[in-house]
């Protein structure tokens, strides 16, 4: 299941944005710091090919794929160094796969700005050196264990320290990771830390309900700018908190309406969600049966065997084959049987590796 970290400055949306997308009603208050706990809400992904595969094989019951967002409190300048609530708290979101950072692209006299004044360029700046120096902690400890031992000898501690050091170099210097071109062998000697500024980071540009149709207005342009200067691999999602909410509350029915009204296509969610996939490189097969139909989520170029491990660690083990069916040709042939008839049901092996959308019947003996 993808997890994504909500992070952002106080009174930014982030609490918002979270009831919003879960509907757990986290309390979402125009004062600094008033998520004093994390919180953690798990959605649904909206794929319209779901709905098309439980029509044809109208099974017990479907089940899509997943998003979990953990919010955590606002982070202010200076949080490193203990001011406000936030940093407390950021252990939580080091097992994420990915940062969503809200950013404040609205103005609004009668929301506070903890800094006075709407500046999403600014703001971004602030809160990745915030995520630094909070790195820089946790390199440094690493660091110091790492010199002791190799001093001795230790193997692992010598295949490690040229990675801490350059790490702790960049980030004594208030620099992200993002920036810093590590190779392959470096990420996996710092994957164990969980370091902030390497995860993929999703912007999400908090702009005001009028300027949604116009991509977010000239603040976010300011910010997409911004990223685009620093060759960040982030990207750039703008949406309404206040819309989110509203639309939470509407039938399924109506929300398309009330998003025509607005002049967009999708709901913010459905962007961020897509733009998370995208961001991580996450692919989504189905299995369809009498008795379920089901969406999982793989990474883009997993084989098959691996893909059977996602639904059970004994499909992997004992693969065999995938039959497998493009979803555009299942829909067509309106099921396995027809897709069988055509033969359009291919039989993969252990070597294949999973197209996004495929419908798959794994075999396997254990």
């Amino acid at each position: 299941m993808l997890t994504l970290g909500i992070v952002g400055l106080p009174n930014v949306g982030k609490s918002s944005l979270f009831n919003a997308l879960t509907d757990a009603g986290a309390d979402a208050a125009n004062y600094p710091f008033s998520t004093v706990t994390p919180n953690v809400g798990t959605v649904s992904v909206p794929d319209a090919r779901l709905e098309a595969l439980t029509e044809i094989v109208k099974p017990k019951r479907t089940v899509g794929a997943t998003v979990q967002f953990v919010d955590i409190a606002g982070l202010p300048k200076g949080a490193s160094r203990g001011e406000g609530l936030g940093n407390q708290f950021l252990s939580h979101i080091r097992e994420t796969d990915a940062l969503v950072h809200v950013v404040r692209c609205f103005e609004d006299p009668d929301v506070e700005h903890v800094m006075g004044t709407v500046d999403p360029v600014r703001d971004r700046e602030v809160l990745e050196f915030e995520l630094a120096l909070a790195d820089l902690a946790s390199v440094e400890k690493r660091l110091d264990k790492s010199r002791r031992a190799a001093r001795i000898g230790d193997k692992d501690a010598l295949a490690e320290l040229g990675a801490l050091e350059r790490a702790n170099s960049a980030l004594a210097e208030g620099k992200a990771l993002w920036h810093v071109p590590l190779d392959a062998a470096e990420r996996a000697a710092l994957a164990p830390l969980q370091l902030l500024t390497l995860k993929p980071v999703l912007y999400a540009a908090n702009v005001a309900d009028r300027e949604l149709a116009s991509a977010g207005g000239a603040h976010a342009t300011a910010l997409r700018e911004a990223v685009t200067r620093a060759h960040e691999p982030a990207e750039v999602v703008v949406f309404s908190a206040r819309i989110e909410g509203e639309l939470a509350e509407l039938a399924p029915a109506e929300r398309a309406e009330f998003l025509q009204s607005l002049g967009v296509e999708s709901a913010g969610l459905d962007r961020m969600i897509r733009a998370g996939f995208h961001l991580l490189g996450l692919r989504t097969f189905f299995t369809a049966a009498e008795k379920e139909v089901r969406a999982w989520t793989i990474h883009q170029g997993d084989t098959a065997p691996v893909a059977a491990g996602v639904i059970h660690s004994d499909f992997e083990r004992g693969f065999i084959r995938a039959e497998t069916v493009s979803y555009d040709e299942f829909v067509a042939c309106a099921g396995w049987k027809g897709a069988r008839e055509k033969g359009v049901v291919r039989s993969e092996g252990r070597e294949y590796v999973v197209r996004d959308g495929d419908v798959i019947l794994f075999r396997f003996n254990v």
